[in-house]
């Protein structure tokens, strides 16, 4: 729902990747943001009607994104899309931030545009430091990237879960992602993505941005 131009990216995208791909939007002239040979459904009307959904093939979705201008709407059409429609994989753009940790406590997926543009520009100013990737629904378990003291670099990446309480979830490495085992150690250039509690982000970040404690 929505063909702004985070909409008609969305869907050209995923058509790209082999997905049928079906548009909403209430203004017909938000369509030419399409090329002309896109082939997906492109209906007029309110993404949150369930007429204007049945129309663009709901009853056959896989995943809902709604990213139209408004928050309120997207939610709104998120919410039947899951509850009336029984879609499972659903996502709203959301503005406001406190919405957004609203909503996400209520099971519903969200982006809050504001706040992943401040930590994006935060992780450009300020290196040292940890830009959360996800949060599960109840908001208290987060994947997020950490930036790691260099001195940490040549140690098994145990030690840093060990020392942090966090759980090293993958590394990226030159651009490939990797699963990390017991035996995995960390090598310069690493990014390193963990799991960990909300509330232990700081702690966290004070952990794996310091010097690795001197063994005994």
């Amino acid at each position: 729902m929505g063909c702004g131009r985070v909409g008609a990216a969305l869907a050209l995208s995923l058509e790209e990747r082999g997905h049928s791909v079906a548009v909403v939007d209430q203004n017909a002239e938000a369509f030419r943001r399409l090329p002309p040979d896109f082939e997906g459904n492109k209906v007029t009307g309110l993404g949150f009607d369930r007429d204007t959904l049945t129309s663009a093939g709901i009853d056959d979705a896989y995943g809902f994104a709604a990213v139209a201008d408004g928050d309120n709407s997207n939610i709104l059409a998120a919410r039947v899309v899951r509850e009336t429609f029984g879609v499972d994989n659903v996502v709203a753009r959301i503005y406001d931030p406190h919405r957004a940790e609203v909503y996400q406590r209520l099971g519903i997926p969200t982006v809050a545009t504001v706040r992943w543009t401040t930590d994006q520009v935060l992780r450009r100013l300020l290196p040292m430091g940890a830009t959360d990737e996800f949060h599960d629904a109840s908001g208290q378990i987060a994947l997020a990237q950490v930036d790691v003291n260099p001195a940490w670099v040549g140690l098994p990446v145990r030690h840093l879960e060990d020392a942090s309480g966090a759980r090293v979830a993958y590394l990226t490495r030159y651009g490939d992602g990797v699963l990390p085992t017991s035996s995995t150690v960390l090598q310069e250039n690493d990014v390193v993505h963990v799991l960990l509690r909300v509330e232990d982000t700081p702690a966290v970040e004070r952990v794996l941005t310091g010097l690795p404690p001197v063994s005994s």
